[in-house]
C-alpha cells in the first residue's frame, strides 16, 4: 500500500482511549449517557478519529451532543496527540442514533459505522472502555511539601 494512501485502521493503538480520557476529565463520567466511537482515518504514521458523546441534562427529555476530534501522529520521538471537545447541541434521546447515521452519510471521509457504548452515567464502565482501548493515564505524583 502507497503510504499517501487514506485508510481506515488504528496505527496509533491508544488515540481512542485517550480521548476518552479528556472526555472523561473534562464532562465527569456520571454525566455520560453514551458514546460512538468511529473508525478513525489513518494516512501513514498520522490518525484522525472523533468520538461523539450524548450527556445526561437536567431535562430527562433531552440529551446533550458532544463530539471530540484527536489527531494522533507516531513520530521519532514518541507520539504527538490533540484533542478538541465542542458541544453540538441538545437532542431527544430516540433522536441520536438517527443524528449518528447522519454524520456517517455527510462525511466525506467514509468513515463507517460508529460502535456504540452503553455508559449510563456509570464512572466503572467509563474507565473500563477507556482501559479497552489501551489508555492507562500516567500516575499523578504527589504535590511536594513547601
Amino acid at each position: 500500500m502507497n503510504s499517501n494512501e487514506e485508510t481506515l485502521g488504528d496505527p496509533v493503538s491508544e488515540s481512542v482511549g485517550r480521548v476518552l480520557q479528556v472526555i472523561q476529565d473534562r464532562l465527569g463520567a456520571e454525566k455520560v449517557d453514551r458514546v460512538w466511537i468511529f473508525p478513525p482515518l489513518v494516512r501513514g504514521r498520522k490518525e484522525w478519529g472523533l468520538v461523539a458523546v450524548s450527556g445526561h441534562t437536567e431535562d430527562s427529555s433531552l440529551r446533550v451532543l458532544y463530539t471530540a476530534r484527536y489527531t494522533a501522529e507516531l513520530t521519532g520521538n514518541g507520539i504527538t496527540f490533540d484533542s478538541e471537545l465542542s458541544l453540538e447541541g441538545s437532542a431527544p434521546p430516540d433522536r441520536l442514533p438517527r443524528v449518528m447515521d447522519g454524520v456517517i452519510r455527510r462525511s466525506d471521509l467514509q468513515l463507517g459505522e460508529a460502535k456504540e457504548v452503553e455508559i449510563l452515567g456509570d464512572p466503572e464502565c467509563f474507565q473500563a472502555l477507556v482501559k479497552a482501548y489501551g489508555w492507562e493515564p500516567p500516575p499523578e505524583t504527589p504535590e511536594e511539601e513547601t
